[in-house]
């Protein structure tokens, strides 16, 4: 999490303020548009991530699932981890400012939950694979029909689950960065928003003018 507290506000009726529950409606919103994070933890064997699928269940959790000779697996359950992820990232050129003596920087988006995980037991991990690959197949823009599990057949598909572990980290602490140029006024703001469209960051951009601007 930046160190700069402009950069951990969030998102209200001001454009920067925002209460706890709208900064919530944010942070959400973050883990369903990216879908896919990193799971931090410390092991005997050192410290240890993994890449993976998240899913909110919307009450202060993440559902995630691992391999199950991944090397964070056996160390997960119970113990307190911390969960990224990560959104749009854009290079800020110094080129962009009226001002002088502007040095380059770089914005972005990150949510590091921390919280106890536990492992699921298998009618939990088959629930989070369905939502998962609901979610995911309802993205698909081609003309095939959805997959589901229902068009596995039972004996590949119990030899599939044998192999992957799933874990629900209850979140206990949510820190934000959106370091999106609070800390430079308006009209400098809207020098980058241009600069970053005309090189093709559009979804920096985007959060620039919404979140921030």
């Amino acid at each position: 999490m930046h160190p700069n507290a402009a950069f951990r506000r969030t998102a209200g009726p001001d454009g920067l303020s925002g209460d706890e529950a709208a900064a919530r409606v944010l942070h959400e919103a973050l883990i369903a548009q990216v879908g896919f994070g990193m799971v931090f933890l410390p092991t005997p064997d050192g410290p240890r991530v993994a890449h993976t699928p998240l899913l909110s269940t919307g009450d202060g959790a993440v559902q995630f699932h691992l391999a199950r000779g991944n090397a964070l697996t056996r160390h997960l359950d119970g113990a307190n981890a911390l969960a990224l992820i990560n959104g749009p990232d854009a290079y800020v050129s110094p080129r962009w400012y009226a001002a002088p003596d502007q040095v380059p920087t770089w914005n972005y988006v990150a949510l590091e939950l921390e919280g106890r995980v536990r492992k699921m037991e298998r009618d939990g991990l088959i629930a989070l694979l369905e939502a998962l690959s609901a979610r995911q197949e309802a993205l698909v823009t081609d003309a095939g029909a959805p997959w589901t599990m229902a068009k596995m057949a039972p004996a590949p598909l119990g030899r599939m689950l044998d192999a992957i572990v799933g874990f629900e980290l209850e979140i206990a602490a949510w820190r934000p960065t959106f370091k999106l140029s609070q800390n430079k006024p308006a009209d400098e703001r809207a020098r980058v928003i241009a600069g970053l469209e005309a090189q093709g960051s559009v979804a920096m951009a985007q959060l620039m003018r919404t979140l921030a601007g």
